[in-house]
């Protein structure tokens, strides 16, 4: 398997040339949980935490993470985003977390979306943490990534 971050004549690392690419429309979905004790969920259902409303804060977070993935992640691509969002589902002692990011270009956004999710999720724990010393951030990972040909 070729590792497209390492120069294969000297094994140094790269950022991989996409300049002969063609954009393409792209899309990532990337998912991922944060586990907390049932008192916590229902002070956040509630709004009993004295931080504020955890899921507006980290909806905003995670967006604005996803636009700032080159500056986190050394090799990533800047590239334009089109559109990034990030959705909860709160159920039982979890609340799920989705994002998905699109661009038009030459390189995918499976980063972003996956940077979103990350960032939404330490944003729940720190709205959190001083009220539940037990939460766990799980499962982190891509669902879907999709390119398709612009109409010309």
């Amino acid at each position: 398997m070729k590792l497209t971050h390492i120069n294969q004549k000297d094994g140094s690392i790269q950022m991989v040339d996409i300049s002969a690419k063609p954009p393409v429309k792209r899309i990532a979905i990337a998912t991922g949980a944060i586990r907390m004790s049932p008192v916590t969920i229902e002070m956040l259902k509630s709004g009993l935490l004295k931080k504020g409303d955890p899921l507006v804060c980290a909806q905003i977070a995670g967006i604005m993470a996803a636009k700032k993935t080159c500056d986190l992640i050394p090799l990533c691509h800047q590239i334009s985003l089109q559109h990034v969002g990030v959705e909860f589902a709160v159920h039982g002692d979890e609340i799920d977390i989705t994002a998905t990011a699109s661009c038009i270009g030459p390189t995918g956004v499976e980063m972003e979306a996956l940077t979103a999710v990350s960032i939404a999720a330490l944003t729940l724990y720190d709205m959190c943490k001083a009220v539940d010393k037990t939460m766990e951030i799980k499962g982190i990972k891509l669902l879907k990534k999709t390119k398709e040909a612009l109409d010309e």
